[in-house]
């Protein structure tokens, strides 16, 4: 059971590992692009290349989903990134249980965006927890756990690849631990737990009041979606990469104190002036910023963020 990329690595490493995938689960196809045409998930086409059947019901614990997945009856489910919780009566059908592949460090960042909140508070390490699933929100015992740093530039969309390919091998761990009677559970503590909220667009807006270390993780935390922005006039911006300045800020939070090919467009903030190189400005494409301001004015002066 799984949607999107991330989970693509561990259906993978189930088919190569010689586990027999009866069926995959997916959220229904959407809409998407400016076409808005139908579009299916990444895990549903990754299935449907491997001959695997795909059920997409837009609610598995309903009676739909209940009756498919009774009907494929399973020894054990697996998911990763399935973005539905499941019911008790769904986690009663697989024998030996469900695991799930989570993309943080349990009990820390529970929740359905854990990758990017690790980039948003600032931290430097996170990893992978294979657990057993229960009615909560990533409340089970936990079965195994790797870490890896976190890039000093390492975008969300970056992270979440490399925490995708770990996971994958973390769950071929966990079978076959599972299969020799080794796995151990350890249940969390909750205590050190911590559950952050879903992502939003409004999320990505850039408060320049605040350091430029928070906004730099602010703008990786959120790229690829959903996108850090901020306002010229009633214009939006979206910028996709920020790069802190040594100097004390030269303008009021939001300034632009620099627009020029040759020193960057420059922005002032909390502590430090901060240089946008990668932005997208409306009707354009996303550039960097240096080479936008070669054919185009920006105005010094200007406070972003402001009506």
């Amino acid at each position: 059971m799984g949607t999107p990329d991330f989970a693509v690595p561990s259906l993978k490493a189930l088919i190569e590992n010689g586990y027999e995938v009866a069926g995959v689960f997916c959220q229904p196809d959407r809409p998407k692009g400016r076409g808005h045409k139908l579009a299916a998930c990444p895990v549903k086409e990754a299935a449907m290349a491997a001959g695997i059947p795909v059920f997409q019901p837009e609610r598995i614990k309903r009676e739909e989903g209940v009756a498919q997945l009774r009907a494929l009856a399973p020894d054990l489910c697996v998911t990763a990134a399935f973005g539905q919780l499941l019911s008790q009566e769904i986690l009663d059908i697989p024998p030996l249980g469900t695991i799930n592949v989570h993309s943080s460090l349990l009990p820390r960042h529970r929740g359905s965006a854990p990758i990017n909140w690790s980039i948003l508070m600032g931290e430097t390490v996170t990893g992978v927890t294979t657990m057993f699933t229960d009615k909560g929100m990533d409340t089970g015992d936990m079965l195994m756990r790797r870490e890896i740093p976190i890039g000093a530039r390492e975008t969300a969309g970056e992270l979440s690849d490399r925490l995708a390919v770990l996971g994958a091998e973390l769950l071929v761990e966990t079978l076959r631990a599972l299969t020799a009677g080794t796995l151990v559970r350890t249940p969390q503590n909750p205590d050190e737990a911590t559950y952050e909220p879903k992502l939003d667009k409004e999320l990505g807006r850039i408060d320049w009041g605040k350091t430029a270390r928070e906004i730099d993780c602010l703008v990786r935390g959120v790229t690829p979606w959903p996108g850090a922005f901020t306002t010229a006039g009633e214009q939006t911006v979206k910028v996709f990469e920020v790069v802190p300045r040594t100097e004390r800020p030269a303008g009021a939070p939001g300034e632009i104190v620099s627009a020029d090919s040759r020193r960057g467009l420059v922005v002032s903030c909390g502590d430090c002036d901060l240089e946008l190189t990668q932005i997208q400005m409306p009707g354009a494409k996303r550039m960097n910023a240096r080479d936008y301001l070669r054919g185009h004015n920006i105005d010094t002066g200007i406070c972003l963020g402001k009506a």
